[in-house]
């Protein structure tokens, strides 16, 4: 059962991915969360290093749309002046955001990749989708009320994993 919870692979940051990496393993799209696996999940607007790195997506002709449980004012806020599609009120873990990801980005499972910093939405909804999944360290040491409550359970389960030796992200670097 924990298995649903863990992630392929998992880095520091979305900065740390890289469009090479990707491309190696055949993929040509992600789909990603915004609130604390992009920027921090009160900041509106991407930073210039995150703007760089969508650019460096793009180039690499790497699709990507945002897949955020959050409100469709708050993720177009971000999303509408990068032209980055989005889907916003996304009830991740359910398997109906992610197929409407697909068809926004018109690939199939094992073209793309879910990159997201939470266990319980991100990683479990991708893993329930056979996509690649990747997890991220929250940007910031804050959350909003729901994914506090989150947050207490994935402290358990990462202990676990750790404990099995299946995952030790504060190593990598």
């Amino acid at each position: 059962m924990l298995k649903k919870f863990l992630p392929n692979e998992f880095y520091h940051s979305v900065l740390d991915i890289s469009p090479d990496h990707l491309k190696k393993m055949g993929i040509k799209g992600i789909i990603t969360d915004l609130d604390n696996t992009l920027v921090e999940w009160d900041r509106p607007e991407a930073t210039p290093v995150l703007t760089e790195w969508f650019k460096k997506m793009d180039d690499a002709g790497i699709k990507i749309a945002v897949v955020s449980n959050n409100n469709e004012t708050r993720v177009g806020k971000f999303c509408d002046p990068l032209g980055i599609p989005f889907i916003p009120r996304a009830r991740k873990p359910l398997s109906i955001a992610y197929k409407r990801a697909f068809k926004l980005l018109n690939l199939k499972a094992d073209e793309v990749v879910m990159i997201g910093d939470q266990l319980l939405t991100d990683i479990l909804g991708g893993n329930r989708q056979g996509i690649h999944t990747i997890l991220v360290v929250p940007v910031a040491s804050t959350d909003g009320l729901y994914t506090r409550f989150n947050r207490m359970i994935e402290r358990k389960i990462l202990a676990s994993f750790r404990r099995k030796g299946l995952l030790y992200w504060e190593d990598k670097k």
